[in-house]
């Protein structure tokens, strides 16, 4: 059963060392990411990736990097573990992203599989993209973090996930492509070249935890003096002459933005230097990653207590509550602001308590301010409840309630229309756009790649399409397909949905 499991280790800090030939990037402070993937639902498990990332959060430690673990991540829970590590990314910090598990090439682009990604046919390659996490996408979150130095590592080039037997294969490459386009700053190293595949183990006998890539890098990152190209270039060598053992080609690469050398263990070797002045000891830093939130039920005062959820509509609030218990009478009032006033009765029998059933719902005005609704009720016995109290935060409300109507309305957030040409309107969104931080769209690929932009959240009254708001985009007249993802304001991000132009048909 996939386990999501997420170790947070605290961090002794270790000082980089500057040489008389060559300066070293320094940071803010150093963090990690290490993620591992075994636990695949629909294609073929793992064995080692778990332990690689174990090994490299460890590693990582001892470098003096805050580690965040993550192992046996579905596509949500992967997209939330990016967006806890964005949290602890401060501008000028060193971060290193690490990935084991299974890596997929689709056109040149590299996709990182979660664990419950679909099998995938021939034809399919549009389900794998969407299911999956685009490694372009992690350089770009990084970049936009303004890390100085970001690395990310990649012990994913293995067979092709989706080959069964019986079916044609997706297409696309089981090794992942080249990422020869990388900004200034960056230092990705792969465990293996393109179109190879990586080996978990050098024989049957072979008793070692990890992959052949990451027990090598791992040593190699903790040598002395090494900066990042020394420590790729050494690592290539050993596993690709481990490899030959066995007849297999292996031959991992790196792709080098750096400016600085970077060193991540030690001061750069020069013996005569170390001989004449002895080393001080490091110093003590101890730091440590906050957990990733993850989503609990609030606790309640009461295990009667009421829920309630708003919505905002061009009159103002309605506010609907739920009560646990059969109810024969419900009233509110604002905290501290006269008497209790009755919500009235519905033209409903409740068959619990063969009465009336009260108005569960009472209404607010536009204007209404943040505070505290106490609310009380009835039971069936006569006898009287609370009060309780619900805490209204008109711009939280207003956020939660259209993001709940953008995810049930999903196949309504592009539509096509032919007039002078092909045009896509995007009034769905403006509607509803004080639910979303960014939106961004693909014209015939299924990664977005264009931010859209939506008129600012006007709180006051905030589904109005005024004058001279943009609705409406030309597209080329043979344009097939959009894909959409959405960014939400709380920083969690939706699937990628894509619109086909030509049959009306969505996902």
């Amino acid at each position: 059963m996939t386990r999501r499991v997420f170790r947070i280790l605290a961090a002794l800090g270790l000082a980089a060392s500057l040489s008389g030939i060559a300066s070293v990037a320094h940071a803010e402070k150093r963090v990690a990411l290490v993620i591992g993937n075994n636990d695949y639902k629909n294609v073929p498990k793992l064995v080692k990736a778990v332990n690689d990332a174990r090994t490299m959060g460890d590693t990582l430690k001892q470098l003096g990097f805050q580690v965040m673990v993550a192992e046996n991540q579905n596509r949500q829970q992967f997209t939330e573990t990016l967006l806890a590590f964005d949290r602890v990314i401060e501008p000028g910090d060193t971060a290193f992203f690490f990935y084991a598990g299974h890596g997929f090439e689709i056109a040149g682009q590299n996709y990182l599989l979660p664990t419950d990604v679909p099998a995938a046919t021939e034809g399919q390659e549009e389900l794998v993209r969407d299911a999956s996490i685009l490694a372009d996408r992690v350089v770009e979150r990084l970049q936009n973090k303004k890390a100085r130095t970001s690395i990310l590592v990649f012990d994913a080039c293995r067979n092709n996930p989706f080959e069964r037997s019986g079916t044609r294969a997706v297409a696309g490459g089981g090794g992942l492509a080249p990422m020869t386009q990388l900004p200034e700053g960056v230092f990705s190293v792969f465990s293996a070249g393109p179109r190879q595949t990586a080996l978990d183990r050098l024989s049957n006998d072979d008793a070692n935890p990890n992959s052949v890539f990451t027990r090598t890098f791992a040593k190699e990152l903790l040598q002395p003096g090494e900066n990042l190209v020394q420590v790729a270039q050494h690592t290539r060598r050993l596993v690709s002459e481990m490899a030959d053992t066995v007849r297999h080609k292996q031959v991992p690469v790196y792709f080098d933005q750096m400016v600085d050398d970077v060193f991540l263990s030690g001061v750069v070797k020069d013996a005569a230097a170390a001989a004449a002045r002895p080393a001080d000891p490091p110093q003590q830093k101890v730091a440590a990653l906050p957990p990733v939130s993850v989503p609990r039920v609030p606790k309640e005062e009461s295990t009667n207590a009421p829920i309630a959820s708003f919505s905002r509509h061009n009159g103002g609030w309605s506010v609907t509550f739920s009560f646990a218990d059969p109810t024969i009478g419900i009233s509110w009032r604002m905290a501290g602001k006269g008497d209790f006033r009755e919500t009235g009765f519905m033209d409903t029998l409740d068959p619990r308590t063969r009465k009336r059933m009260p108005n569960p719902s009472i209404e607010l005005p536009v204007d209404a301010q943040a505070g505290t609704i106490e609310v009380r009720y009835v039971d069936a016995s006569g006898d009287m409840q609370g009060p309780f109290p619900i805490k209204f935060d008109p711009e939280a409300a207003l956020i939660r309630d259209q993001r709940k109507i953008l995810d049930m309305t999903a196949t309504s957030w592009l539509s096509f229309r032919q007039f002078n040409g092909l045009l896509v309107y995007y009034s769905h969104l403006v509607s509803y756009r004080c639910a979303i931080r960014e939106a961004r769209i693909g014209i015939d690929t299924a990664v977005p790649d264009k931010v859209l932009k939506l008129p600012a959240c006007d709180l006051r009254d905030p589904s109005a399409i005024t004058a001279g708001m943009l609705l409406y985009e030309k597209l080329p007249p043979a344009t097939q397909f959009m894909s959409v993802e959405l960014t939400y304001r709380d920083g969690s991000v939706s699937e990628v949905k894509t619109f086909r132009t030509a049959n009306r048909s969505n996902n």
